[in-house]
């Protein structure tokens, strides 16, 4: 029955099933594949405990992801935090009412990557990045909404070591030189895994020495610098090498490269002390000492092999939770390897950098392993194919040394520099532009990692031309629109955008903003192209003196397309007053209809029917913190410092006791006590009644601390005045 249910499983309207065996390995971490017979709504629920039977992620108070495909009726792919909408798309991951359908979902550290079909990790369809990621999802609770949903062959899958595959979309784009008639090495790029140092053995390709092996003198290439990283052979600095094996037969020194190239090989038995004698020779140790430990079990077990059987020789890799990408799983000392690389030993290529002159002297292959745009420019026929020099305009000579670097070890350092963010950010789109594409996803994670409000907009002026980063132009839009405020105030830099991606941040659901004032100030402060801050007012002080025209110049038809975004009807009524009769409104013909439009809406509450549906008429997002309540009193705050002396004397009413001063806008009264406003105990609801002032209603309280006392923002060490006015 149990082996039946994990096969097959029907939950009901409104429930949702948990299996103990759909557990993510590692918290945070995992991929869950399984296939779904529904009409629509197919709900997935990851976190930390399992819920139970009649649990509903609506209700749920835990952090928790839940990924709904085919919701609305099977119109829309929704993802959801802590029952909070994220994600909302349109067609994508729909329900099969008519058959079961394949699906996979992976977590990975908040990037949440949905697909079709039943191999993980392919058929991507869409993918979500977190940016408060929920890093203790553990468990998987197969859901549904107002219908049954069948699930069979559900099965956790734990993520591949690299967690490569989960950065698909971030492949590197083309070269700019790429010749589309070289349709080999086309393919390799677009399967990059496939592509390594394998592929270059016994290759002539970039090849700069050769083997002449037994009495027929056949020449087996190579390349010096794998050979030397791997061993010891007898090679020059300078001229093609041929090295004579007239004794040593081709499928030993086959075995010997195959080994180095690609770290495993195999061999008949009969050749196996042939091989061991061979690697000791050039000094391959991982294979000599895995053709020693063979030897040895030999001896003790002569049955260990049958005549004619093949060993299989592999090198122990060092790593074995990395991706096999060079120099990893290779019989290749590291070390020696950048040794090489830095005294420019075997070096066949020189890169020079305009502005900056001879930068390096790495190796051909080297290059050619990590970048198929470099391998298209030795090989095909370009002019660097005859030369050794090789020249680079528009690189960043500091960014172009650590993709080097790279290309050597595997491995990126980027924490000693002093400018991080902006060398993090060039070395993403020169592994862009040379088809790097590990060092390109690793710059797009960490990137994404360390992305903030202050790096928003640089890293959106630098990828927002580049279709290959569109992941990291969306996040960033998303960080801009749910920290507006801030960047838009602290900050020039949004100015620079261009038109398309500054429209998108305004129109973006998450939008998050104090006030649509503050909009209607980041538009117009853009298309002037303002290098100070300028609000409306300062703007209307212009317009007094000046035309749009000269003011907006050639963004002033951009300001007519902007300008309706500003939702003018959620504007306070004193506020569309003056706009109505400011100079933006005499001369801006859309900005004068729009502020009628909202003037309108307060006063005579026009088209509120249609409010419902306009999303002109639906207030956004708001940056404002609410205040939550937890407890009466506190033992922290200022109140209760000022009630026990600072902590010399158990706890008195500092308003009894008459060191601080509580007033407000209506008498004091049962409703009005200053004293239980105070108080660490509830003794009822206290609330001032309004006053009026200038001609306006105002409630507020003022708590006065007095003379002997200040308070410190202690965050910025700004002093505060003795009293707080709330209102």
């Amino acid at each position: 029955m149990e082996e039946k249910e994990k096969k097959f499983l029907t939950v009901a309207p409104f429930q949702c099933a948990w299996r103990k065996d759909l557990k993510f390995r590692e918290a945070g971490r995992g991929c869950v594949a399984f296939d779904a017979f529904a009409h629509n709504d197919v709900t997935l629920v990851f976190r930390e405990n399992v819920g139970s039977q009649h649990y509903h992620y609506k209700r749920d108070n835990s952090p928790h992801y839940t990924v709904i495909l085919g919701s609305h009726r099977n119109r829309r792919l929704k993802i959801e935090v802590d029952g909070k909408t994220e994600v909302d798309v349109e067609g994508i991951g729909l329900c099969c009412s008519s058959a079961f359908q394949s699906y996979w979902i992976c977590v990975y550290d908040g990037l949440i990557s949905i697909g079709k079909g039943r191999y993980p990790f392919q058929n991507l369809v869409f993918q979500w990045l977190d940016s408060n990621p929920n890093c203790s999802v553990r468990y998987v609770g197969l859901s549904s909404w107002d219908k049954h949903v069948g699930y069979r062959n559900v099965n956790v899958l734990p993520l591949p070591h690299n967690h490569m595959l989960l950065w698909k979309q971030v492949d590197s784009g083309e070269y700019e030189g790429q010749d589309n008639g070289e349709e080999e090495l086309e393919d390799e790029q677009m399967d990059y895994e496939k592509w390594g140092i394998d592929n270059f053995l016994e290759s002539w390709e970039l090849s700069d020495m050769f083997f002449v092996v037994g009495g027929e003198e056949r020449p087996v290439p190579a390349h010096k610098i794998i050979l030397q990283a791997s061993g010891n052979f007898p090679l020059s600095s300078s001229n093609e090498d041929d090295v004579q094996l007239k004794d040593v037969t081709y499928p030993i020194l086959h075995a010997l490269l195959q080994f180095i190239y690609t770290g495993h090989t195999q061999i008949s038995e009969s050749q196996l002390v042939s091989l061991w004698t061979l690697s000791l020779q050039f000094e391959v140790m991982p294979l000599v000492k895995q053709c020693g430990e063979i030897v040895e079990r030999f001896k003790l077990n002569k049955k260990l092999f049958g005549p004619g059987s093949n060993v299989e020789l592999s090198n122990p890799n060092s790593r074995p939770h990395c991706y096999t990408a060079f120099p990893f799983g290779l019989p290749i000392d590291v070390i020696k390897l950048k040794q090489l690389y830095s005294a420019g030993e075997y070096s066949d290529v020189n890169m020079y950098i305009e502005g900056h002159g001879l930068v390096a002297q790495p190796h051909r292959v080297i290059l050619s392993l990590w970048s198929v745009p470099f391998a298209k420019m030795f090989t095909n026929g370009m002019s660097e194919s005859s030369s050794s020099d090789v020249s680079l305009t528009d690189v960043s000579l500091e960014a172009f040394k650590i993709m080097l670097d790279f290309m050597y070890s595997g491995e990126i350092s980027l924490e000693d520099s002093k400018d991080f963010g902006n060398l993090l950010l060039q070395l993403l789109l020169l592994a862009d532009k040379f088809g790097v594409t590990l060092l390109y996803q690793e710059c797009c994670k960490t990137l994404l990692e360390c992305l903030s409000e202050e790096s928003v907009c640089p890293i959106l002026l630098a990828v927002s031309s580049f279709p290959s980063c569109k992941l990291i132009e969306e996040t960033c839009k998303r960080k801009f629109a749910t920290h507006f405020d801030y960047c838009t105030t602290a900050s020039l830099d949004f100015i620079l955008l261009d038109e398309t991606t500054f429209c998108s941040i305004i129109q973006h659901q998450d939008l998050t903003v104090t006030s649509e004032e503050r909009v209607l100030n980041a538009i117009l402060r853009w298309c002037m192209g303002a290098k100070e801050w300028y609000g409306w007012e300062m703007v209307d002080k212009l317009l007094a003196n000046s035309t749009p025209d000269l003011i907006f110049r050639e963004r002033f038809q951009s300001l007519n397309e902007l300008l309706p975004f500003v939702r003018f009807p959620l504007l306070p009524y004193h506020l569309l007053k003056k706009l109505g009769k400011s100079n933006l409104s005499k001369h801006i013909h859309v900005f004068d209809n729009l502020v009628r439009e909202g003037i309108s809406y307060v006063e005579f509450g026009l088209e509120r029917a249609e409010g419902d549906r306009n999303i002109r008429f639906q207030y956004r997002r708001s940056s404002y913190k609410e205040l939550q309540y937890i407890c009466d009193g506190d033992s922290n705050g200022v109140l209760y410092f000022a009630g026990t002396s600072y902590g010399q004397h158990k706890w008195v009413n500092p308003v009894l006791s008459k060191r601080i001063t509580i007033t407000a806008s209506s008498p004091t009264s049962r409703y009005t006590d200053p004293k239980s406003l105070v108080s660490r105990t509830y003794q009822g609801t206290c609330f001032a009644g309004p006053r009026m002032e200038h001609g306006n209603k105002y409630a507020w309280w003022m708590v006065d601390f007095g003379q002997d006392h200040q308070v410190y923002a202690y965050s910025r060490f700004v002093k505060l005045p003795f009293f707080w006015f709330i209102s």
